[in-house]
């Protein structure tokens, strides 16, 4: 093949990608920084093209244009030891976004979604839907997300692989029971932190008729409708847990009292678009909902989720770490309120702007400035609750915090199986961690930082804990293998680059 059969087949193939996602040339140009009129030569043929730039398209489209081979993986190179300066707003939530689209199951009608976050995690989700039936497509530049369902959708289609990579099917459950009698789903994925058992799951949801049999390679579920004459005592308050029982109340034409139910910021997004849709919700915020179902959903609707509190906190750490005087704008002030009011307790220093709130209309927002401060340990353990405690995804950042207080901070990480050890990749930069057993560490500050060549935890907040390290350790880091970052975060090494970082993307070959 000559070089410009080559040019024209990577012009069409980028063309092919930027219409299904919906794109026009502007659009696309905009996010690359670059012209229409290049992007135009490129999709003709007309146009030499890097490796590097083929890449940042594949980036934007969240779509590999090409692949070198099936192994590539993509690591940082991280120059730290910079000071970071200016403001960054923050993106909408990840867990709120895999919520909104289960839920856009419960709906015949249109269901548009603004600004939702551009991760691998959605991505693996929408591969889902798509494979379902489901006519799903991004908008514009601002990500606006639009999904369409089939009148029926094809079960049996479902892309196996793409589930596999995401926990997040398991929450098809309660959406589908009230419309579809007998299907299957297979075992749920996502990251590694050990086993969850789905047994919460199932017992929130037997009282709608669910019946489950686990297989070697999928759940089987069979729905015999009853009525349900009692409140639905949830036995672990859980954020996927809430949402799959306040997902099948929807569809259940009656009243259902939910206990023990998560408040957590994904929850109360949810049930904020489902009053959108008609569904009466109270007590939302609170460990008890009142849910009046109704017995079909079918209209157009548009939601903005809410900003993402542990991307908040990712860049509160990533401020404290380097000791930068950073704002971040958009913060979801009622679940970062402890985290603030314990790190204060530490010596942190910052403003706070008053209250406005969030494109859905309710949830409360502020910006942050954070201002030079000299942290002492915490006097007591940090450890994570259910809302409104700490949450147990901010927990890793808290105790990267703890790295740049002076003493010995406990941390106590009792929800995960041996997340704490993740701690331990620290020490790989020079952090004085002590390993009392898979749940709990001591971390002796503050840290005079390191560079290191670390491959990436296989879990999503270790890994940008170690990450966010690196800013700190004068000299270049290299993280490998980052796709559990990606899987969590849009554009996330971009974005602190905007701050002064200073994160080079490589991708093996």
């Amino acid at each position: 093949m000559d070089s410009d059969d080559y040019k024209v087949k990577i012009g069409n193939l980028i063309q092919e990608s930027r219409q299904h996602r919906g794109y026009t040339q502007a659009q696309l140009a905009t996010a690359l920084g670059t012209s229409q009129s290049a992007i135009n030569r490129i999709e003709k043929g007309g146009q030499n093209i890097s490796l590097e730039m083929i890449a940042r398209i594949s980036d934007v489209l969240s779509h590999d244009i090409m692949t070198l081979n099936q192994t590539g993986k993509i690591n940082f190179r991280v120059n730290g030891g910079k000071k970071l300066s200016g403001s960054i707003e923050v993106k909408t939530s990840k867990n709120a976004a895999v919520a909104l689209l289960c839920a856009a199951l419960l709906n015949k009608g249109k269901t548009t979604l603004r600004r939702v976050a551009r991760i691998e995690e959605v991505n693996r989700i929408i591969e889902v839907l798509q494979s379902i039936g489901v006519k799903v497509r991004w908008l514009n530049a601002e990500n606006d997300l639009e999904l369409i369902p089939p009148k029926r959708l094809q079960l049996e289609n479902m892309d196996i692989e793409a589930a596999k990579r995401t926990r997040t099917v398991i929450m098809f459950l309660g959406p589908l029971l009230n419309q579809y009698p007998d299907f299957k789903l297979p075992f749920a994925g996502g990251c590694n932190l050990g086993k969850r058992t789905v047994e919460p799951h199932m017992t929130g949801l037997r009282p709608f008729g669910l019946d489950v049999e686990a297989t070697t390679e999928y759940y089987h579920a069979v729905t015999h409708k009853k009525g349900i004459n009692h409140a639905i005592l949830l036995t672990e308050r859980g954020d996927t847990v809430t949402e799959n029982v306040i997902m099948a109340a929807a569809l259940h034409d009656g009243e259902i009292t939910i206990r023990n139910a998560s408040p957590n910021y994904m929850v109360q997004d949810l049930c904020f678009f489902l009053q959108k849709v008609g569904v009466k919700i109270e007590g939302i915020g609170t460990t008890t909902l009142t849910i009046r179902g109704v017995k079909s959903i079918n209209q157009d609707v548009e939601y903005y989720p809410s900003e993402d509190p542990i991307e908040a906190m990712s860049f509160i750490a990533a401020g404290v770490v380097t000791d930068s005087e950073i704002t971040i704008k958009r913060v979801p002030i009622e679940f970062v309120e402890i985290e603030l009011a314990t790190l204060t307790e530490m010596g942190l220093s910052y403003e706070q702007t008053p209250e406005y709130p969030a494109r859905n209309g309710n949830t409360r927002l502020v910006d942050i400035h954070l201002k030079h401060s000299n942290l002492t340990a915490a006097k007591d353990k940090l450890h994570a609750l259910p809302f409104p405690g700490i949450n147990m995804d901010n927990l890793p950042f808290m105790g990267l915090i703890a790295t740049a207080a002076k003493g010995r901070t406990l941390v106590h990480d009792w929800s995960y199986e041996n997340r704490a050890i993740y701690f331990t990749e620290l020490s790989k930069l020079n952090a004085q961690i002590e390993l009392l057993d898979p749940h709990r560490v001591y971390i002796n500050g503050p840290t005079k930082w390191k560079v290191a060549d670390v491959v990436a935890p296989p879990a999503l907040r270790p890994s940008v804990v170690v990450l966010l390290a690196m800013l700190a350790a004068p000299g270049h880091s290299i993280l490998r293998d980052v796709y559990s970052i990606n899987r969590g975060y849009e554009d996330f090494a971009n974005r602190l680059n905007s701050l002064g970082a200073e994160i080079e993307t490589i991708r093996e070959i």
